[in-house]
């Protein structure tokens, strides 16, 4: 990824929290085929000396069998985004020299994939991916929630991953390449949203 140095983001915790509030997750993989790419929900799992990305994949995805990734895959998050217009530049009445950009968040994590095909994992790792997702609503559902027999029919269809992290690359492109004032109008034009909210946490100052 194309990262200048004003646009990285070194938080840990900070790419963390993307990572958890945007768990669909494009995992990107090299193999015998060349490139392939899989849009896979992924449990960030706190941990030492790594953390990990838990998930699972239909058993018929060539993804988990031997043979089908060589060496480290690439997983992206993509948070918050916006396109930008020039006309929320306060220069552009100045001097007009401005053009449209797009402001985004964004988290590379790599590491090494292993596939799991344990019962009794799955079943924990789907738990808690469903836990965390129904958290927020009124009425959360469970696995449990769902017949045992059909649940078990369920399992035996899918493939449990786990990529441990071992480097972490986070972009926030929220314009602090802009000069003050430019900011400032900015966060006026996006009052009220994402991105409007991180270009004032990011605001020169």
């Amino acid at each position: 990824m194309y990262l200048p140095k004003h646009f990285a983001e070194d938080d840990v915790a900070e790419m963390h929290a993307l990572m958890r509030a945007n768990p669909l997750a494009t995992l990107v993989s090299h193999g015998p085929d060349g490139l392939d790419a899989n849009h896979i929900p992924l449990l960030l799992v706190d941990g030492e000396p790594r953390s990990k990305l838990q998930g699972h994949v239909a058993r018929a995805n060539p993804l988990w069998k031997p043979g089908s990734v060589a060496g480290e895959v690439l997983v992206v998050f993509q948070g918050d985004e916006c396109y930008i217009s020039p006309s929320g530049y306060a220069t552009k009445a100045e001097h007009g020299k401005v053009v449209p950009t797009w402001n985004y968040v964004a988290v590379h994590a790599y590491g090494g994939l292993r596939a799991i095909d344990d019962r009794d994992w799955i079943l924990a790792q789907i738990s808690a991916l469903t836990a965390a997702n129904e958290a927020a609503l009124p009425q959360p559902w469970a696995v449990t929630d769902a017949p045992a027999n059909y649940v078990e029919k369920m399992l035996g269809a899918i493939v449990g991953i786990e990529i441990t992290i071992t480097r972490l690359l986070g972009k926030w492109k929220v314009s602090q390449n802009q000069p003050p004032a430019n900011q400032a109008s900015l966060i006026t034009a996006l009052a009220g949203t994402p991105i409007g909210e991180l270009i004032r946490q990011h605001q020169q100052q």
